[in-house]
């Protein structure tokens, strides 16, 4: 059985470079798709003009990759839920489901969290996006997104302060 990772969580959460490091090291995933990493391929100097065509590109990715029947992970913020048909139609070819979630106390400390990965050279995202999606993440994995956690197998909850904490099962 093949594995689909769904690496959520707000925007500023660690989501990428965690992603990073236990995909490849510890799941031995390495098709992962990001539409961050994706914007800034297309357009370094400004990813946020092609945030749109990365997205679609995504989906496009995630998509053939599925077709493929081989393991792989993206990420998303969860403050949309149109990853939940393309989930379930996983689930439909065979995947296992698994969602690696993080999360932050409060969406100042995702803004500064973006900040200091900004002032680091990283991509920016507006303050009232960083907003918005804390806030729909925040309520989707809870009531929304009910249904994406009746469908994964395997359930990561990383609480971030100033660091990680921990790590415990949902």
């Amino acid at each position: 059985m093949s594995d689909v990772y769904l690496i959520g969580g707000p925007n500023g959460s660690g989501k990428t470079t965690v992603a990073k490091k236990i995909l490849p090291n510890f799941l031995g995933v390495i098709e992962y798709v990001n539409a961050d990493e994706i914007a800034a391929g297309l357009s370094p100097f400004n990813p946020e003009s092609v945030a749109i065509q990365a997205g679609r590109l995504m989906l496009e990715r995630l998509i053939t990759l599925k077709c493929q029947g081989i393991d792989f992970a993206f990420e998303s913020t969860l403050a949309v839920r149109h990853f939940a048909r393309f989930l379930r139609d996983c689930q439909s070819s065979g995947y296992r489901l698994n969602l690696i979630y993080f999360w932050l106390q409060s969406p100042q400390l995702a803004l500064e969290r973006v900040h200091r990965r900004v002032a680091s050279g990283g991509h920016n995202i507006p303050e009232d996006v960083v907003r918005r999606r804390y806030e729909r993440g925040r309520i989707n994995p809870d009531r929304g997104t009910s249904k994406l956690k009746s469908l994964c197998s395997i359930k990561y909850r990383h609480r971030l302060q100033k660091k990680i904490s921990h790590i415990y099962h949902i």
